[in-house]
């Protein structure tokens, strides 16, 4: 493993607050509003269980999360989040000014070797809990994530080195943008390191301005992780997780209303046509669908709402009809699939997602040309694919691709595949009630089991169980590469 760049030493851990995606930004914007004081937990599962750190991995990551306190938004970054995310309000800003990270508070990680000798050698399993106030650790997910990546890639498998990662990735970009792909980099979670998705940006964005003197019709459309689009000069993108409809779902104890609810809130946050694509999967999108189809309230409206719409102890979402800027929108009423732009497709099969979203909108009368959000098991064949299926269908379909650029290596002893760990961090309560995803392919169920069941009977949910979406594998193995239906999760 190289361990410097470009004759400079690496940077050590994160030192940037806005080393982290978008979209935990924007539900922290919104969190603030309406939920502050709502207490979560979070926790971390290894997919890849066979690829575990060892001791010296695991203090390395202790000593990066202690320093997470240290980490603050600059002034550079405020007046770039002022100029450039003009969705922040500016309390929110000015929360984020001041906020800190405390991770000896809230942070708790372990360490329990398999075979205990003392050896910063010895290999075990890593936990980590996460909890306290929604508002402060929601921050937390993506760099403890790509922290585990990067303790493990520092410490156990050390069998490669950064050579050819910024022309493995301006090849890729140039392919996708040559096929007329419009795309972002989504890789932050799951990275090797923060220097393999700085050379992943470089490439990029060398590939996009030489797509753009080409003529060539696919488009860079930015990168999910804030920092990197300051650094690099293109857009931050992203909308919303799972996480807001998990929690929501779990605060309110209600799963019947809860796609509707957070729907709804999120509206109230940011206003109509802003941060407008909408996540579908999380109690499957056939529940999502009943929710879509329903009319926003307005003021004219708004007396005979249904108050199974509304978080107890949270202050009503109905800011009326509205522009992203604050201005009146058009007065009438519409349904949230008339009001957002489109939908993200995460889990399940992309082929069948397109058909169902093409009914929903026909049935609903729906003509204008919506926006379909791939970012689930994606490389370069698979985007070429669903995007020459979207447009046929009538969509505008985007590509959000991550692992496969971000931690795409070989093993420097044989050629063979470096294959990267599959982790998660998921919301697992609010306010002492569980939290859980359910998605749109049973290999992606998450949080309680009994939960789960209860759900899944409550909602009406139909089984799926998507070909292509073994998580254990999803990023190949040891033997050799990922098959076509083994490739990452963005």
């Amino acid at each position: 493993m190289a361990g410097q760049a470009d004759g400079q030493a690496l940077p050590d851990g994160i030192f940037s607050i806005l080393d982290t995606d978008l979209y935990k930004l924007t539900m922290q914007c919104a969190i603030l509003k309406y939920l502050p004081d709502v207490h979560v937990t979070y926790a971390f599962t290894n997919r890849t269980p066979h690829m575990r750190l060892n001791r010296a991995a695991f203090q390395w990551l202790q000593e990066q999360i202690n320093k997470l306190a240290n980490v603050s938004l600059t002034q550079e970054e405020l007046d770039y989040l002022k100029t450039t995310c003009t969705f922040f309000n500016a309390t929110y800003l000015s929360f984020l000014t001041s906020f800190r990270l405390r991770p000896s508070e809230q942070v708790h990680a372990t360490f329990t070797p398999l075979n205990d000798t003392g050896s910063l050698d010895d290999v075990g399993d890593t936990h980590l809990d996460i909890g306290g106030r929604w508002l402060d650790t929601i921050l937390y997910e993506i760099p403890l994530l790509a922290l585990t990546s990067e303790a493990y890639f520092k410490f156990c498998d050390r069998d490669w080195n950064y050579e050819h990662q910024e022309t493995r990735a301006y090849d890729k970009g140039c392919t996708l943008l040559q096929h007329g792909c419009v795309f972002s980099e989504f890789g932050s979670r799951r990275r090797r390191d923060y220097h393999t998705q700085d050379l992943v940006m470089r490439g990029l964005v060398r590939a996009s301005a030489d797509a753009q003197s080409r003529g060539w019709r696919g488009k860079l459309s930015g990168t999910s992780n804030v920092h990197f689009a300051m650094k690099h000069g293109i857009p931050p993108v992203g909308t919303v997780a799972h996480e807001w409809f998990m929690g929501i779902a779990s605060i309110t104890n209600d799963y019947e209303h809860a796609n509707e609810t957070a729907l709804r809130y999120w509206v109230g946050s940011f206003g109509e046509g802003v941060l407008g694509i909408a996540l579908t999967d999380t109690f499957g999108t056939p529940t999502f669908l009943k929710a879509f189809r329903r009319t926003m309230p307005t003021p004219e409206n708004s007396v005979a709402e249904d108050p199974k719409t509304l978080i107890p102890g949270a202050a009503s979402p109905v800011l009326g009809p509205m522009n992203g800027d604050g201005s009146e929108a058009n007065s009438e009423e519409r349904s949230y699939a008339q009001i957002f732009q489109g939908v993200r497709q995460d889990s399940g099969s992309p082929t069948e997602f397109i058909k169902v979203m093409r009914d929903f909108y026909d049935s609903e009368g729906i003509r204008e040309k919506k926006t379909i959000v791939f970012s689930d098991s994606l490389n370069i064949e698979l985007c070429v694919e669903y995007m020459h299926a979207a447009e046929e269908a009538g969509f505008v379909p985007t590509f959000g691709v991550g692992t496969f650029l971000t931690n795409d290596f070989r093993r420097v002893s044989d050629g063979q595949k470096s294959v990267p760990l599959n982790i998660v961090i998921k919301l697992s309560s609010a306010n002492g009630h569980p939290a859980i995803k359910i998605s749109d392919n049973v290999g992606k169920n998450t949080g309680d089991s009994e939960t789960v069941h209860r759900v899944k009977e409550t909602l009406g949910y139909i089984e799926k169980q998507w070909a292509n979406g073994d998580e254990t594998s999803r990023w190949g193995t040891a033997q050799g590469e990922a098959t076509r239906a083994q490739v990452q999760k963005a």
